[in-house]
C-alpha cells in the first residue's frame, strides 16, 4: 500500500485525537497531534512564569523550545526540553489558554514548520484545526470532524473525569468549548475552517468506532488504503 497523508480537523472536543490515533493504528501509520504541540507551548509558557498575553516573550520562548512526540503503548507522549509532559498538557490550566498561545504567528509559524516536516515522507495522519487547509493543504484524505458542543462537553467531562484531571463541571465544558470555538474561527491567523475539499462528519450521533471505519472507508475508495 502506497503511503499518503490524512488531515483531520474540528472544533475543540470533537474528538479528533482518539479518531486519528486509531486510524493511524488500522493503517500502521504515524499518528501527529499537533494540538499537544500548542498545549505543550503553553505548559512552558506558565512553567516560565510567562503570562499568556506577553505575545513577544511568548515568541522568543517557542523558538527555544525543543518539542517532540514520541509514540507509547499507552498513547503518544509529550516531551519539552527533554522533560515529560504528557499529564500536565491537559491540565485545566493549560486548555484555558492555548487557543490564546496558539493564535500568536511566531507559534503557528514556527510549530507549523516541524509538522510539515514530519509529513514530508507520507504515512502521517495529523489533526488540529489548519491542518487540511495551511499544514498539509494537499493531503490525500481530508476531514472535518465536529459535533454538537453540548456533546463535545459531555464528552470531555467523561475523559476528564477517567483521567483524574477533571477541575470543570460540564457547564463550565460546555461555555469553555464554545469560547474556544469563537477563539479559533476569529483568529486572524489560520483560523478554524472546513477546507473546500473536506469531508464533513458530524460525529454526534455516531460512536468512535463508526467515525473510525467510516474515515477508513474513504481512503479504500480515495486512495486504495487499508490493509
Amino acid at each position: 500500500m502506497d503511503k499518503f497523508n490524512i488531515a483531520i480537523d474540528g472544533p475543540a472536543g470533537a474528538g479528533k485525537s482518539t479518531i486519528a490515533r486509531l486510524v493511524a493504528g488500522a493503517l500502521g501509520f504515524v499518528y501527529v497531534d499537533t494540538g499537544a504541540m500548542y498545549r505543550a507551548v503553553t505548559w512552558k509558557v506558565q512553567h516560565e512564569g510567562l503570562l499568556p498575553e506577553q505575545e513577544d516573550e511568548v515568541a522568543k520562548l517557542v523558538n527555544r523550545m525543543d518539542i517532540k512526540l514520541i509514540p507509547g503503548e499507552g498513547g503518544q507522549q509529550v516531551f519539552v526540553d527533554g522533560t515529560d509532559v504528557t499529564k500536565e498538557i491537559r491540565s485545566a490550566a493549560v486548555t484555558t489558554h492555548v487557543s490564546l498561545i496558539a493564535s500568536y504567528a511566531a507559534v503557528r509559524q514556527s510549530l507549523v514548520a516541524l509538522q510539515q516536516q514530519m509529513t514530508k515522507s507520507k504515512g502521517v495522519v495529523m489533526d488540529g484545526r489548519d491542518i487540511g487547509t495551511h499544514v498539509i493543504p494537499d493531503a490525500e484524505i481530508k476531514v472535518f470532524l465536529t459535533a454538537s458542543v453540548s456533546k463535545r462537553a459531555e464528552r470531555r467531562f467523561k475523559e476528564l473525569q477517567e483521567s483524574g484531571t477533571g477541575t470543570m463541571t460540564l457547564s463550565e465544558l460546555e461555555q469553555d468549548i464554545a469560547r474556544r470555538d469563537q477563539l479559533d474561527e476569529a483568529r486572524e491567523i489560520s483560523p478554524l475552517r472546513r477546507a473546500h475539499d473536506a469531508v464533513l462528519m458530524d460525529s454526534t450521533s455516531m460512536t468512535i468506532e463508526e467515525v473510525v471505519e467510516e474515515i477508513l472507508g474513504l481512503c479504500k475508495d480515495k486512495v486504495g488504503g487499508g490493509k
